[in-house]
């Protein structure tokens, strides 16, 4: 039996297979475990929490399985990327994005964070398990996520996958961590120099450090109340991907009440504003009229025991594979504050796409004219 969930990071792997129960409210999953009517509960929390969660109990759970095999060396599980699109249009996008920093400028908000939509149409099924395990190849810690929707929900069904570096929070005991990225730069792997020279210039830029702190002063905001200690360094220090400097901050404390459960300090973090903005209303109502909506894209993905124990991360660099697999929708985005740039937040958001592009096989599709879309049949 394929997983309906899982949740990979170096060389391992939390794994469920079928379904026992579903929840479409995380209040509802979170009094389920405390009543001992769920051992576990996996899956993912929507970006708008108004909108229905895709949470349930699998039939079997192992939160410690071997690593997943690799890829397969044949092209089986990958599909051909028949036609693309981009929403908005590179200089809509720019657009937005200067409009919002003119707000943030006037003070109506201090960091709004826009997204836009790259939507594959593929000519062949995608294999999500096969999808996962490029995900995880191409990720240097392994991080990788896939969770299967329900078909009877107001958000589409099919599979979220992906591979999100963003650590939004894991409970072990009455100790809990979280490991917030915010500010980013494109790395030069193939130039030392330059790739330092990036890093620096991350960490001394006022815009990104700006942007860094919304996001560390919302979450500590949230914790403080809930923790005997917590630890929240000063500054950041310097994350990476494959492609991608980031500014992070490891916080780190020691709830007082073991009642909290993994799921709920979910649900109370989420969305930070590293995928929404500041102040989170504010920023929330500028996105919800300017994009279309995210669906999972920027929620939380996670399990979540019946000890209160769990790991969650924020839904980012991946896309939903619809239910036919004959598509698959990405979302990139980027952080606004008063000093943003827009060409560059449109640089940043193609580059977020890299991911999903390279686990399937066109890293170099954003560099070409897209083909017109073809109907299916």
């Amino acid at each position: 039996m394929d997983p309906t969930f899982v949740l990979s990071q170096r060389g391992r792997s939390a794994v469920g297979r079928g379904i026992r129960q579903r929840w479409s409210s995380g209040q509802d999953a979170a009094r389920a475990l405390r009543a001992g009517d769920a051992g576990v509960v996996v899956g993912c929390l929507p970006f708008d929490t108004r909108q229905p969660a895709a949470l349930f109990e699998p039939e079997s759970w192992d939160p410690d399985a071997a690593a997943l095999p690799g890829p397969g060396t044949s092209a089986t599980g990958v599909p051909t990327v028949r036609s693309w699109h981009e929403e908005p249009e590179p200089h809509e996008h720019v657009a937005r994005v200067a409009r919002a920093v003119e707000l943030a400028r006037s003070g109506a908000l201090d960091k709004v964070v826009l997204a836009r939509v790259l939507r594959l149409d593929l000519a062949e099924p995608g294999d999500p398990l096969e999808l996962l395990r490029r995900f995880v190849a191409d990720d240097r810690e392994g991080n990788g996520y896939l969770v299967r929707l329900p078909t009877d929900s107001a958000l589409p069904g099919g599979h979220m996958i992906g591979s999100s570096p963003e650590v939004l929070v894991r409970r072990e005991g009455l100790e809990v961590s979280t490991h917030p990225l915010a500010g980013t730069a494109a790395r030069r792997p193939e130039d030392r120099n330059l790739d330092r020279e990036a890093a620096l210039a991350l960490q001394t830029s006022h815009k990104d450090l700006d942007e860094h702190r919304y996001v560390v002063d919302a979450i500590e905001a949230v914790l403080r109340p809930l923790c005997a200690e917590l630890d929240v360094p000063p500054l950041p220090t310097l994350a990476h991907t494959e492609r991608i400097w980031h500014l992070g901050t490891p916080i780190r404390g020691v709830l007082a009440d073991p009642t909290h459960t993994a799921l709920d300090l979910a649900a109370a973090l989420h969305p930070t504003p590293a995928v929404c903005g500041s102040p989170r209303s504010t920023a929330l109502d500028h996105i919800l009229a300017t994009e279309s909506p995210r669906g999972y894209y920027a929620g939380a993905v996670g399990w979540c025991d019946a000890s209160g124990d769990g790991h969650w991360r924020v839904l980012l660099r991946g896309g939903h594979l619809a239910e036919d697999g004959l598509s698959l929708t990405a979302h990139a985005g980027g952080g606004i504050v008063a000093d943003s740039d827009p060409e560059a937040e449109l640089a940043e958001t193609r580059l977020k796409f890299t991911p999903v592009l390279t686990a399937l096989g066109v890293q170099d599709l954003l560099e070409t004219v897209p083909a017109p879309p073809r109907p299916r049949g």
